[in-house]
């Protein structure tokens, strides 16, 4: 303890020492500083005061000083903003899984709210809205102009209402209207199905019952496959993820890690940094990973691929992801409150930053885009599918002698799984692109000892 004292009172006294050559030009400078804050301080008082005094309309002092504290949030970036306490108790639940609204995630971008992603099954997404959609306006009222936060509350309304959003997206010549009713979202963060031998994990969001629920599906696809030997790989669909909880996209690329850096944080302050490091235990016993991303892949969705990326554990297919590579800290203020501000960015293993970049794929693969039919144009009757033919139809056809009952047994439902993974690419493109590389990765595998 003496030790610990005596080398701070050296500290205290050299810098008595130090500060008796340049003390006058530091207090100068600190003394023009503070006289410069003042100043701007003064000014804002001035003004606060002239708008509440002689402003057209009486303007409610709370709302003048929460138009304020926003204005400086919001001047910062795109996700810093002050939450009030109605704000902040909403956010508080939604991490829970279960709110009210349209069910999308969204940003603001020249001005207009651009959509990151929409949440599986919810109004938005069963309404057509999609990741990378312009909203210009909110039942005719233009958004251009409105703090994020705004725009957000008047998509928000009663459950069971309607509410009519205009929307600009790429590729379509004209603005179009969009009538969402709106409801109670109840997310469902994980869903899994088995494809064949391969387990698709589909997170769409990183809440609280993320990790969980990934354990608890990749659990029951592995029963259901009869145990972890039959089971080629897993494909984890981040497509249209928008993020969430920092600690549950660390906890969901641990359960497939068993050693190495997951993320790196490094706020303003040079001693600010956290680094965060997998365990070991690796839910898929090293079975072959592929994940899915997409524009509306951000932030925890990033964190995940990268990570998984960057250490060689899985292969990222799809298209480029959002982008968002920094971390907003919520701190409680008084009144209930919070202020959601940017501290940090966020790095993957290898050191890099996908702020404003995003993740790249490893294989680029584009989701087809089918044109909507034409509801006037007449409609062509598809022809009856014609049976294939094969040589065992023929008759007379020689028997195989080669394969036991059980033998053909297996080889039959081969075959209809992989017929069933054919069937997977009129729905879903990208997702049997994904099993398909599980597939090959599988049939190239060393056998086990």
């Amino acid at each position: 303890m003496k030790k610990h004292v005596m080398a701070a009172l050296a500290g205290t006294v050299a810098g008595v020492v130090a500060t008796t050559q340049i003390a006058g030009p530091l207090v100068a400078q600190e003394a023009v500083k503070d006289s410069s804050v003042y100043e701007q301080l003064d000014l804002f008082g001035d003004i606060f005061e002239r708008v509440r005094a002689q402003y057209v309309e009486e303007v409610p002092t709370d709302k003048l000083i929460t138009a304020a504290i926003n204005g400086m949030l919001t001047s910062l970036d795109p996700h810093s903003s002050y939450l009030s306490a109605k704000d902040f108790a909403d956010m508080q639940v939604q991490t829970r899984g279960e709110f009210g609204g349209l069910g999308i995630e969204v940003t603001q971008e020249q001005g207009f709210i651009k959509v990151i992603a929409p949440m599986d099954g919810t109004p938005a997404d069963k309404a057509g809205i999609k990741a990378g959609d312009f909203i210009t306006q909110v039942d005719g009222e233009p958004v251009s102009g409105l703090l994020l936060d705004e725009a957000v509350q008047k998509m928000r309304g009663p459950i069971g209402s309607e509410i009519v959003v205009t929307v600009v997206r790429e590729g379509t010549a004209e603005p179009f209207d969009v009538s969402i009713i709106r409801d109670t979202i109840k997310l469902t963060a994980v869903r899994g199905r088995v494809v064949g031998k391969t387990m698709v994990l589909r997170i769409t969001t990183f809440n609280d019952q993320t990790t969980s629920g990934l354990k608890d599906a990749l659990k029951k696809g592995i029963d259901d496959l009869g145990g972890m030997e039959n089971l080629d790989g897993v494909v984890i669909d981040l497509r249209n993820n928008p993020g969430g909880l920092l600690n549950e996209a660390i906890s969901v690329s641990d359960a497939f890690l068993d050693k190495g850096e997951i993320v790196s944080t490094r706020g303003r302050a040079a001693d600010s940094g956290e680094r965060y490091n997998a365990t070991p235990g690796d839910l898929a016993n090293g079975k072959p990973i592929v994940v899915l991303i997409n524009g509306g892949s951000a932030s925890a969705s990033e964190i995940v691929a990268g990570a998984l990326q960057d250490l060689r554990r899985a292969i990222v297919v799809g298209t480029k992801s959002f982008g968002k590579g920094s971390v907003q800290t919520l701190i409680p203020l008084r009144g209930d409150g919070a202020m959601r501000l940017t501290t940090a960015r966020y790095y993957t293993p290898s050191g890099r930053s996908i702020q404003a970049l995003g993740i790249s794929p490893d294989i680029v693969v584009q989701q087809p885009v089918t044109p909507p039919a034409d509801p006037n144009a007449p409609q062509e009757k598809k022809p009856a599918a014609v049976p294939e033919r094969s040589e065992a139809d023929l008759r007379g056809a020689i028997r195989n002698d080669s394969m036991t009952d059980e033998e053909k047994r297996l080889y039959e439902e081969e075959l209809a799984r992989a017929e069933e993974s054919a069937k997977l690419r009129d729905e879903d493109y990208q997702l049997a692109y994904a099993v398909d590389i599980i597939k090959g990765l599988t049939a190239i595998a060393p056998a086990a000892p």
